[in-house]
């Protein structure tokens, strides 16, 4: 029997072996708050490689100091880091697994000392700080930032680069009405709120020709935000600026309350998918190979990311290829522990 989720997917000239995509996932495991990679991010990622995951994309890294989550998060703001990431993509790419890496700004989500940056100096919510709105010169200045960071990301190796667009982070804070209250050219209209992530796509693309993700967050759970119809226009948008797939979370832009439960943001995947007809990744609670098998196998997303199960279990692609009684290759030094 073969299967969906172990069939090659190409993307332009890069092909991944599965459709099992590591998510991207904070560690939070950086030291001296000088965001470079640690012998944690070495042992975590390459062991999903060993897994034999497809393609593996290494965590929300900050395109500039002032834009991290925390003091812990990686970064890629400075040429020092270049070296540390080259190191952690091969180690990965031993393992035949595709390398990506997210590109991120935490916005007015940032928890550090100083100054944080948003589209509008509106807090999260009352516990967090009230972030000072962007300038112009701000925003120029960031958008080269992003620039900067794939470049880096280039020279480091990397297969892919995704920008970070989702869960209520700078990208994310820009799109949607909540929390975009500008007045100018960068808030009001939708092609407005857009504007900001245009320039983001349209300078990567100045040093990157190369695979292009960005998660958005489809569904901002409030009666006046944003739905997946309305990313399906923004994903046409994204489309024909070139990027090659859209990474579909939901979520956190505001403080919310969501019902979770297996699967839960896959329709979303499939509204963008058909409505603009872009190739779409999966995510939310998926932790079984039936349940990412059905997801393929109907045409509701391209890709199956996973999250908390890769960290529950490193080995899935083992675990879903038994489950959906398949063969996959075996690293070799493992052999005897993964016959089936």
């Amino acid at each position: 029997m073969s299967a969906k989720l172990f069939s090659p997917y190409t993307i332009k000239d890069v092909t991944l072996k599965n459709r099992i995509v590591m998510a991207p996932m904070c560690m939070y495991s950086s030291h001296n708050e000088d965001g470079h990679i640690q012998n944690w991010h070495r042992t975590h990622y390459t062991s999903r490689a060993v897994g034999q995951v497809g393609l593996i994309i290494v965590e929300a890294t900050a395109v500039t100091k002032q834009g991290r989550i925390s003091p812990r998060d990686l970064g890629i703001w400075s040429d020092d880091h270049i070296e540390g990431f080259t190191e952690l993509v091969n180690l990965m790419k031993e393992h035949g697994s595709k390398t990506g890496i997210q590109l991120a700004h935490a916005g007015r989500k940032a928890v550090l000392e100083g100054e944080i940056i948003a589209p509008s100096a509106i807090s999260f919510n009352e516990q967090m700080k009230t972030p000072k709105e962007m300038t112009k010169e701000d925003i120029a200045a960031t958008v080269e930032a992003f620039k900067k960071g794939a470049e880096r990301a280039a020279k480091a190796g990397f297969d892919i680069i995704e920008i970070h667009g989702a869960h209520g982070y700078l990208i994310n804070e820009f799109l949607s009405p909540l929390s975009n209250k500008r007045t100018d050219e960068y808030g009001g209209p939708a092609e407005n709120r857009f504007r900001f992530l245009r320039e983001v796509i349209e300078a990567i693309k100045t040093v990157w020709n190369g695979v292009l993700f960005v998660r958005v967050s489809a569904h901002d759970y409030h009666e006046e935000g944003l739905t997946p119809l309305d990313y399906v226009f923004f994903s046409q948008w994204m489309k024909e600026q070139g990027v090659d797939l859209i990474d579909v979370s939901a979520g956190a832009v505001v403080p919310a309350k969501i019902t979770d439960y297996p699967g839960y943001q896959v329709p979303f995947s499939e509204t963008i998918r058909s409505g603009a007809e872009i190739a779409t990744g999966a995510v939310g609670l998926i932790t079984t190979g039936i349940q990412a098998e059905e997801i393929l196998q109907n045409d509701r997303a391209d890709l199956v990311f996973l999250a908390r199960e890769l960290l529950r279990d490193p080995y899935w692609p083992r675990t879903a290829a038994k489950e959906l009684g398949v063969s996959i290759e075996r690293p070799k030094q493992y052999e005897r522990g993964w016959m089936f």
